[in-house]
């Protein structure tokens, strides 16, 4: 829950301190041109946290909720804990701020967005100009590409690779151990209905599961399932359910023998 303090920002690091805003760790080094905004859009505040020996970049924004691991590294200009607020995926987001959670050992390099509610596990990279929507979990020991696009309630378990360039449609699942190409795009809405207030439609993302391979260019429709260490060739369009260790390429994506 939010703390029932009286704010008026801006406020300097030693009056959060002293407010219980926020609390650092041992030997963490916080930039003088960073920002901390413990209120959210609708002036619940809550304290940011910062572990032993992080480093917080100039330009780094951290918004009330964050928990910052020991050993994090944040880069300049990153944005962390943001509220989402506005229309999206059928919903009208309030700007309310949320627990936001930094595993140990983690990195966001410049320019990177977490909105409100993520987890990044320990010793996950975030690179340069990637985009984390609200509400998504990203396991540990991963790394992420930059510009990256993950969207709302997205799943990625530990050792993931996603090179850049890639979109994460809302609530994708990615099992431990998968590895996405550059430029892979997913789908979850089969009828791309937006705001039609006559018309619904079920949106359902695709699942990526243990130790899949997808190559660069592929684009996965909505519903699709990509089985265990199965391969997906790059520049594929994959339209039916890719089974367990199957190997499958082109448009639309069928199996083939797998390459020696």
């Amino acid at each position: 829950m939010g703390t029932p303090i009286s704010f008026t920002p801006p406020a300097t690091p030693s009056q959060l301190l002293s407010m219980g805003l926020l609390e650092t760790g041992t030997g963490c080094r916080i930039s003088p041109h960073a920002l901390i905004e413990p209120a959210d859009e609708q002036g619940t505040l809550r304290p940011v946290r910062i572990g032993d020996h992080a480093v917080i970049g100039a330009g780094a924004i951290l918004h009330g909720g964050t928990r910052i691991g020991d050993g994090v590294r944040i880069e300049d200009h990153i944005v962390v804990g943001k509220p989402e607020t506005g229309y999206a995926v059928g919903h009208t987001y309030p700007g309310a701020g949320a627990d936001t959670h930094i595993g140990h050992g983690a990195t966001l390099r410049s320019g990177a967005v977490v909105y409100a509610g993520t987890r990044i596990g320990d010793n996950t990279a975030v690179g340069h100009h990637t985009l984390i929507r609200s509400h998504s979990h990203l396991g540990a020991d991963s790394v992420l590409g930059h510009f990256l696009v993950i969207e709302r309630a997205c799943h990625l378990g530990d050792r993931v690779r996603c090179s850049p360039l890639s979109h994460l449609t809302s609530e994708t699942v990615l099992e431990d151990g998968v590895f996405l190409g550059a430029g892979i795009r997913t789908v979850n809405d089969k009828h791309l209905i937006w705001r039609e207030t006559d018309r619904t439609s079920t949106l359902l993302p695709p699942r990526f599961e243990t130790g899949c391979k997808v190559g660069s260019g592929s684009t996965i429709l909505s519903g699709i399932t990509i089985g265990e260490r199965a391969l997906v060739g790059a520049g594929s369009v994959v339209t039916r359910d890719v089974t367990a260790d199957s190997t499958v390429y082109g448009s639309p994506a069928r199996p083939r023998p797998a390459a020696r």
